[in-house]
């Protein structure tokens, strides 16, 4: 065999071995990857309940397309607001713990700032982490850290109402 023969063989074998290693790597950041809150598609969330600190829960439901608060009569309820709830079930995971690594009143679990349930599915929300703008959210025995972005919110109206002490 010529010396250039044997000079590409062992690139060529050297390509192999670089791109099997790559693709092994791959496979374990794959693996190991927090994922999302929920394995659930955003689009498939049909039922949503929503209790924000004290105030009493929300109920609503997407029927047609559109959102609808279940709670009493039926009303037509912000599409666009509970949208953004549903993406929550889709928000990036930055790190899973074990619930029981954490003290809950110390992460403001014991009594959660904010309790969701998406189609059935229960989120608790509690404190901010001292490490960024990242909120813990318990799901199961697990906890997560997510961005503060998809905290539940009552509806502006409904803020609004509470702070001037009427109702709209």
């Amino acid at each position: 065999m010529r010396r250039a023969t044997k000079q590409r063989l062992w690139l060529a074998g050297g390509v192999v071995i670089l791109a099997a290693v790559a693709g092994w790597q791959w496979q374990q950041d794959r693996a190991q990857a927090p994922g999302t809150l929920l394995k659930l598609d955003p689009s498939a969330v049909n039922d949503i309940a929503l209790a924000v600190g004290h105030h009493p829960a929300e109920h609503f439901a997407r029927r047609d397309g559109h959102w609808w608060r279940t709670d009493g009569t039926p009303a037509r309820a912000d599409d666009g607001r509970l949208d953004e709830l549903a993406q929550t079930a889709a928000a990036a995971v930055l790190s899973w713990r074990p619930a029981n690594d954490f003290d809950p009143a110390r992460i403001g679990l014991a009594s959660p700032l904010a309790v969701m349930t998406l189609n059935g599915q229960r989120l608790e929300f509690g404190e901010t982490s001292v490490t960024g703008p990242q909120r813990y959210v318990r799901v199961g025995d697990r906890v997560a850290l997510i961005s503060v972005r998809y905290t539940p919110r009552v509806a502006v109206s409904e803020s609004r109402a509470l702070k001037t002490g009427k109702d709209q």
